[in-house]
């Protein structure tokens, strides 16, 4: 017992480390959030602010609606992030059944895919909302869903699927079923933690996509979080705490994600089903 303590000490030294790493960004931003208005940033860190001034929080609400943003956002996430699972694990699945050369060049072309910066699609992608009428919609933000948002969701579905034993799928064909039961019923749940781990990287991409929003959304009523702290930001430039106080509330809801969603990795979902371990 002793020695299994000893052998996990370091594992547990490193997890804190890490932990304190991605978190004291988080406890400044906190911390600055907190001061009183109008202050410049601490030049040393300063965990707890002398005064604690809370009313920054309300201030910010009351100079930018991020109430409304921030609903508007949810709402480009809930359809972004079903459509990017859906249509990423789709494709995915749907690598499997194409011969092996043919497979090897789709891989290939997703990895060049991912080289091209979404920047040079900017224009052509504009020019085409213009012409459709889109433009000051939210169908910009949420079309890119429609191909799974990115190759990456593809190619991670893809090899999760593939780790899976052959004759699992051998089996399923000897039962009749079609491959679109094979997906739902069979593929899918094995590889949950993909999925989720796929849906937080979905939500995090939609929650924190500035530039589509600014180039596509023109009604303040439609802003979405970026927008608003940009909003918050052009007001007063050198209010670092109520500029603090606007991103703590934009980024609440990304650690409640994690949090939620970190037990699937951690916990009882890494077993058996793990991709098929």
């Amino acid at each position: 017992m002793a020695g299994a303590r000893r052998h996990a000490l370091p594992r547990i030294v490193g997890a804190a480390a890490v932990t304190a790493l991605f978190a004291l960004p988080l406890l400044f931003m906190v911390s600055g959030s907190l001061r009183r208005p109008g202050l410049p940033p601490p030049r040393t860190p300063e965990l707890v602010p002398d005064p604690v001034v809370v009313g920054n929080y309300g201030r910010a609400f009351a100079l930018v609606d991020l109430g409304l943003t921030t609903l508007n956002s949810l709402l480009v996430a809930a359809l972004v992030v079903p459509l990017t699972v859906l249509v990423a694990s789709w494709a995915g699945f749907a690598l499997l059944a194409l011969p092996e050369r043919l497979r090897r060049l789709v891989v290939a072309a997703s990895l060049v895919a991912l080289m091209i910066p979404l920047t040079a699609l900017l224009v052509p992608r504009f020019a085409l909302f213009e012409t459709l009428g889109l433009t000051d919609t939210y169908v910009p933000l949420v079309a890119p869903a429609l191909l799974g948002t990115s190759p990456f969701y593809v190619l991670l579905y893809h090899w999760s699927f593939r780790r899976l034993p052959v004759e699992l799928y051998d089996a399923c064909r000897l039962e009749g079923l079609a491959p679109l039961a094979t997906w739902r019923r069979v593929a899918m749940p094995l590889v949950r933690p993909v999925t989720v781990a796929v849906a937080v990287l979905a939500f995090i991409t939609s929650w924190g996509n500035f530039l589509d929003a600014l180039v596509y959304l023109f009604d303040a009523d439609l802003y979405t979080v970026p927008l608003g702290l940009r909003s918050l930001a052009e007001l007063d430039r050198t209010n670092f705490p109520l500029l603090l106080a606007g991103a703590v509330a934009a980024t609440a809801p990304v650690v409640a994600v994690f949090l939620v969603a970190q037990r699937w990795f951690l916990h009882e979902y890494r077993g058996t089903g793990w991709l098929g371990r």
